[in-house]
């Protein structure tokens, strides 16, 4: 399936020159939702993975569904200040400034696989920042899957110990 025919692409947002992927449409076409859910399950059953985790808050949109599919929990990662237990926390680099991403403590038990789970795939790093936080608490990345991702930004090279699957490139 070409599920670029299902993202709508808004010139100019959220500032002019950018070419913002909206995965809204894809996600209202019930069928096609549903494909894209069950193309990244499959891919989480080829790695054997014990729980998925994603990072707010569309890896959720993507996580919770993959989850549920595969019969597995998921693991919210927040900004600081969002989780109500006990966390983990790393700084990672945004464009213009730092940000904190959390976990709880006790959210993934040493040795377990992990597959994140994201809308898209851009610079890598939040992506990297929540590997760092699964890593802290002894879980094994095994995958990351994303429905969209932006070639030009170059976010695979941050991630290139890791297998990585997409729906599509821009």
């Amino acid at each position: 399936m070409d599920y670029k025919n299902y993202i709508t692409v808004v010139e100019n947002y959220p500032k002019e020159g950018i070419r913002f992927k909206d995965i809204t449409t894809l996600m209202q076409d019930g069928e096609v939702y549903k494909k894209a859910i069950n193309d990244i399950a499959d891919f989480a059953k080829d790695k054997d993975v014990d729980i998925i985790v994603g990072p707010e808050a569309r890896g959720f949109i993507v996580g919770c569904p993959v989850a549920y599919s595969l019969g597995l929990g998921f693991v919210p990662v927040r900004k600081e200040g969002k989780l109500p237990r006990e966390v983990v926390k790393v700084d990672y680099g945004l464009e213009y400034g730092k940000d904190v991403l959390t976990i709880h403590k006790d959210a993934i038990k040493p040795g377990q696989k992990v597959l994140i789970t994201d809308d898209l795939l851009a610079t890598g790093g939040t992506i990297n920042a929540t590997i760092e936080l699964v890593e802290k608490l002894g879980g094994e990345v095994v995958g990351l899957a994303f429905m969209i991702e932006l070639t030009y930004l170059d976010g695979r090279e941050k991630l290139n110990d890791h297998e990585i699957f997409t729906l599509m490139q821009y």
